[in-house]
């Protein structure tokens, strides 16, 4: 038996030798595949992110304090066991003590870990309470979670009434591994959420599918989004740049591919941002009451699924896991009620979209996946039907399967029909060649009468 645990010991050295082997050459080709992420974490981090706010200040300095103490706390509990250990052991003549209570040690036990809890709860408490004071807020701003991006709307403050999406634009082949990935893999966004520098700003979270949480380390901030439910949370960035954050609730399929950017900018960059972002709006302010051409639908709709849909779609909308194929499907080849139905409704795993997207944006989307890849519908579906179809008034037509399966009905039938008449033509010339068969024969009888 002590042979054999010999042997057990070796062999767990062996794998664990293998395990730290292993994972070295793995963090290793970790650290040459990519470097640090600017304004997000470095390669072998292990420390917390630089803070950029007073939280996140407060927040390190508590996370250290409470390491120290803990490692205090540790080297001297088994620091005394160790020692009682080795100096009292049996080989040196030492015997246990017998022993049923003793009223000092127990107040000393009682007293110590109290005034250690109140030493860690004093500086905790005070930096919750101020994590929790949103009050006399220069900027509010309304976060949104979807599946899988986030939705923001300035509500109060410089740039109110500025909303958008802000979506992964990591490409495709990085993540199918394709390509090499890049040092903001799965961190960088088309729209990041734009602030100024030294003002505090309010952050009002909800989520419109499933539970979300917007986090951001730099600013030690972190909230969950929730259905139904607002939250709220601060932050006073005091450096301008730009930080990153993600998801940090398990929210489905893509739940890695929603990261949060912050760009925090000075008080005349983020005034020019806003002018600029306003003036974007003002132009390309859809009307809802223009008739648009197939060519402008499908123009607009392609940026529509490039920025919502393809995430799960697939750009070629070939479809991927549970998310079906557009391409060639019954959906955008069959009746156009239906196409529309499941963008406003959802169906499934796929969200509702009527909160989120306008009707000139749900229209030019449904009218490019009608008329892209293998889709050749020629249909062309207008806002102002959108806005019946939010109302109950689905719009009729576009069933082109029925089209299809009705013309290759005729084709059978036509089929069917001449092949009918190829075999009655062939009875009557069957017909037709035993009757002068039969009077050829009796034409030689008749005369051998005569």
């Amino acid at each position: 038996m002590e042979i054999l645990g010999k042997e057990a010991m070796k062999t767990i050295k062996r794998a664990l030798m293998g395990v730290l082997a292993c994972s070295g050459l793995l963090f290793a080709g970790a650290a040459l595949a990519v470097g640090d992420s600017p304004g997000g974490p470095r390669v072998n981090e292990i420390n917390l992110q630089p803070p950029v706010t007073k939280i996140a200040e407060e927040l390190y300095h508590l996370h250290t304090f409470m390491l120290i103490l803990c490692t205090v706390i540790f080297v001297a509990v088994f620091g005394v066991m160790f020692y009682s250990m080795f100096a009292h052991r049996k080989s040196k003549g030492h015997k246990a003590a017998h022993f049923h209570e003793s009223t000092t040690v127990e107040i000393i036990w009682t007293i110590v870990p109290f005034i250690i809890v109140v030493l860690m709860a004093l500086p905790a408490t005070k930096t919750v309470v101020a994590m929790k004071d949103t009050s006399n807020a220069d900027l509010t701003v309304k976060v949104t979670g979807y599946q899988w991006k986030w939705g923001y709307d300035y509500v109060k403050g410089p740039g109110e009434g500025i909303s958008f999406l802000s979506t992964l634009t990591t490409p495709r082949a990085e993540t199918d591994g394709r390509q090499p990935i890049s040092d903001t893999y799965l961190q960088e966004v088309d729209n990041p959420l734009v602030v100024p520098v030294n003002k505090k700003v309010r952050i009002i979270t909800t989520a419109n599918d499933v539970v979300h949480s917007w986090y951001v380390p730099a600013f030690g901030v972190k909230q969950d989004a929730i259905p139904g439910f607002v939250r709220d949370t601060w932050f006073k960035a005091e450096k301008t740049g730009t930080y990153r954050g993600f998801c940090t609730e398990l929210c489905g399929k893509e739940h890695a591919f929603m990261p949060v950017v912050v760009q925090v900018l000075s008080d005349d960059d983020y005034a020019k941002w806003v002018d600029d972002q306003k003036k974007k709006m003002a132009a390309g302010a859809d009307d809802p009451n223009k008739t648009y051409t197939l060519a402008e639908l499908t123009e607009r709709g392609a940026k529509v699924y490039a920025a919502n849909c393809a995430v799960c779609h697939q750009p070629t909308g070939k479809g991927a896991g549970q998310f079906p194929a557009l391409d060639g499907s019954k959906i955008a080849n069959g009746p156009i009620a239906q196409h529309v139905s499941i963008v406003l409704k959802g169906k499934n795993a796929m969200p509702s979209w009527a909160p989120t997207l306008n009707d000139v944006e749900i229209a030019s989307v449904i009218t490019f996946e009608r008329n892209s890849w293998g889709n050749h519908t020629g249909d062309v579906l207008q806002p102002r039907q959108v806005a019946d179809a939010r109302n109950g008034k689905l719009p009729e037509g576009g069933d082109h399967l029925a089209g299809a399966a009705a013309a290759g009905g005729a084709s059978d039938a036509a089929a069917a029909s001449g092949a009918a008449a190829g075999a009655s033509d062939a009875a009557a010339a069957s017909g037709s060649g035993a009757s002068d068969a039969a009077a050829a024969s009796a034409a030689p009888a008749a005369s051998g009468a005569q």
